[in-house]
């Protein structure tokens, strides 16, 4: 058998099974108030709704507040919200 299996195995089954990790949030402004919903490309070690909230927070820009995460997904979740997140699909 060889050694390094098990550690093999253990990785693969802690990470998720898709290909590229996204997430979706919402976002404000101030003066006057604008929301957005926005979904962004997260780096595969950071595809958990904790860690995508520092990462998008960190990327907004223009005076955009986060406001959550809604949720964390694969690339099969992309086409039924890019018509939701109009001009902030993939944006930050």
């Amino acid at each position: 058998m060889n050694p390094a299996l098990p550690l093999i195995l253990t990785f693969a089954l802690a990470s998720p099974g898709w290909a590229a990790c996204y997430a979706d949030y919402k976002a404000k402004q101030d003066d006057p108030l604008r929301l957005h919903y926005g979904v962004v490309e997260l780096p595969d070690d950071r595809c958990d709704i904790g860690s995508a909230s520092e990462v998008i927070a960190a990327r907004l820009g223009d005076g955009w507040q986060l406001l959550e995460v809604t949720s964390v997904f694969g690339p099969d979740g992309l086409e039924e919200r890019e018509e939701s997140a109009g001009e902030y699909f993939l944006r930050y």
